[in-house]
């Protein structure tokens, strides 16, 4: 995030919450390589039903739904898509086997937009034609495709700088052995090329990751050569290997996971004791979805507008150059203060984070948490030795069973927060929690709100339940309690309404994506004998026995007295009968609607 070294001074007209928004530096460059050898096209079944589809399908469809996604929750990442094993060639290098798909006034590594995603969505009929697949590696050729495929995304992926923006290489293919169809000094010296170029990405600051296919009846093995291509240690081999996939649904979750990794939010410095200080860096695990903001863009070349601010002097109506001074009136003199001036004075604290002390646990109560919590893991880019410290620190909290209370340094919002431990949660399936520190937001105490109670007094006539009323609600609600809930279990049905129309406004497409609202409640599971059974119990206890005759009763004492609403609505039906069986077209062409 773009902030001042020392994290002194924000103006108050910025947005209070950094969380919410997308900054230039948190950017990400990816390019998706997708082998289109042959046998990508190989169909394989994918369910007991004896459907088939081809690997490169599946890539192509989980990269469509990446994009689609990363339009809405990632607008300021840019993309190329980049195929190797091609007939044709179309890149920068002109080099053989490799075609990077554009369209036209894009760049070749851009933001995703509406034309690419939809002539991307349409790219396998016309593939074969267009493009053609063969693969170049071959016995008796040099051609090496996987070679200058990398070659070509490490060129599309060379602007920005590794420090500000994240640079990526996703990789598919369902071939584990690209050279074993060559053998002798031809293969080693084309491995070690090969590595050595991924190698050179990686030492750029590039990380490879592969993502491949199962065949049918054959395992990927990726210790024949990706492993060594991408990175991985022996021991992390066996963890690596259940990832491959020959169904779209796991390949597509398991892209959308690599893509919407957790990016930190900003760097702090830690401020712990006697001139020690480490950084770590922040995360926001979960924050509210919200609409995107809304772009004003030029009627005619409808490109983004770009807001402009000129000071004008109101005795001369001349534009101000200079920068602006703020004046504060003191004892009929103006006193002038420049913004650096300003910042020093509104300068809370040289740290962004410094450690007061430490609090039982029992200290932390639910009511103290405001607002969603930031997560807080240690690095050693710039300070080295603050993980060593961080763990040790972790270590004697947890141990401990202490929080710690720190102070927050914002010019805008200092406060104190409290600093809470997480130790590692590992399943079969690898990390579920990550070790380090959430960071709750404290209140202050206008924050924290007494009880109201509308009716204090003992001897009120207010009526309250009984024993047995509660005991049968407490029933209920154990009845209908959600099993492991989470929050990310559901969407917002409103925010995917709303993408969806944007998508089919964006792709021309004639019908609106099918949205399921998750809230609604499941009249299935409600309707089971059980759930049946207590709720019922419960309408007895709080209505009384008979309460169903009673109800229906009030209904029809409502249904008299709505005579004159009935018969307003059989006229408006009736003219709406008649109406439809004219041909107003007709009329009005003859002059015959009056």
């Amino acid at each position: 995030m773009d902030l001042d070294p020392e994290g002194i001074f924000r103006d108050d007209s910025d947005s209070d919450d950094e969380f919410y928004q997308e900054k230039e530096a948190s950017k990400e460059l990816v390019v998706y390589l997708v082998d289109a050898s042959p046998k990508m096209f190989a169909p394989v079944p994918t369910d007991e039903g004896g459907t088939k589809e081809t690997h490169f399908h599946i890539a192509i469809n989980s990269i469509l739904q990446s994009l689609k996604a990363q339009i809405i929750g990632r607008s300021y990442d840019e993309v190329a898509i980049c195929f190797y094993n091609t007939k044709e060639k179309k890149n920068l290098q002109d080099l053989s086997g490799v075609y990077v798909f554009n369209v036209p006034e894009r760049e070749w590594l851009d933001r995703p937009t509406a034309r690419l995603i939809k002539e991307f969505s349409s790219i396998e009929e016309s593939f074969m034609s267009n493009i053609g697949s063969r693969y170049w590696i071959v016995s008796g050729s040099r051609d090496n495709s996987l070679y200058n495929a990398l070659w070509v995304a490490q060129a599309l992926l060379r602007k920005g700088s590794a420090k500000t923006v994240s640079k990526r290489i996703l990789l598919f293919t369902n071939e584990d052995d690209p050279f074993g169809s060559i053998s002798g000094a031809i293969k080693s010296d084309m491995v070690r090329t090969t590595l050595q170029r991924a190698k050179d990405a990686q030492d750029l600051g590039i990380s490879i990751e592969l993502l491949p296919f199962r065949r049918p009846d054959e395992e990927f093995d990726v210790s024949i050569f990706y492993a060594e291509l991408i990175g991985l240690e022996t021991d992390e081999i066996p963890n690596f290997l259940p990832s491959a996939s020959d169904k779209l649904e796991d390949m597509t979750d398991q892209l959308r996971k690599r893509i919407f990794k957790k990016r930190k939010v900003k760097t702090l410095t830690f401020s712990i004791a006697n001139g020690i200080s480490i950084e770590v860096n922040t995360y926001a695990l979960i924050r509210p979805t919200l609409p995107g903001a809304i772009m004003w863009l030029d009627s005619v070349t409808n490109l983004p507008l770009k807001n402009e601010r000129s000071i004008i002097c109101a005795d001369t109506g001349a534009l101000y150059q200079a920068p602006p001074k703020r004046f504060q009136p003191y004892k009929n003199e103006i006193i002038k203060f420049s913004v650096n001036e300003l910042s020093e004075i509104k300068k809370l604290s040289n740290n962004h984070l410094r450690l007061l002390g430490f609090k039982p646990l029992d200290c932390l109560k639910d009511y103290h948490n405001l607002r969603p919590s930031t997560f807080i893991f240690p690095t050693d880019e710039e300070i080295v030795g603050s993980t060593r410290i961080f763990i040790a620190l972790h270590k004697s909290m947890l141990r401990l069973r202490r929080f710690a209370l720190a102070f927050h340094g914002s010019s805008t919002h200092p406060q104190l927060v409290a600093l809470v431990a997480q130790d590692e949660i590992t399943s079969a399936n690898g990390q579920v929690e990550p070790p380090g520190m959430h960071m709750i937001y404290l209140p202050y105490s206008d924050d924290i709100r007494h009880i109201e109670e509308d009716h204090m007094a003992a001897d009120d006539n207010a009526s309250r339940a009984t024993d047995e009323q509660i005991k049968k609600a407490s029933a209920l609600l154990r009845r209908i309690d959600l099993k492991n809930f989470s929050v990310c279990q559901f969407t917002n049905p409103a925010l995917q309404r709303h993408y969806g129309i944007l998508q089919a406004l964006a792709l021309g497409e004639d019908e609106m994506p099918d949205i399921k609202d998750e809230t609604v409640p499941d009249e299935e599971g409600m309707a089971r004998p059980g759930i049946v059974n207590v709720i019922q119990e419960f309408k007895n206890a709080v209505y009384g026995e008979n309460h169903d005759q009673e109800e229906d009763e009030s209904a029809a004492g409502r249904g008299h007295a709505s005579g004159a609403s009935k018969k307003r609505k059989e006229m408006t039906e009736a003219a709406a009968k008649e109406s439809s069986s004219r041909d107003w077209e007709e009329l009005a062409e003859n002059g015959k609607v009056s």
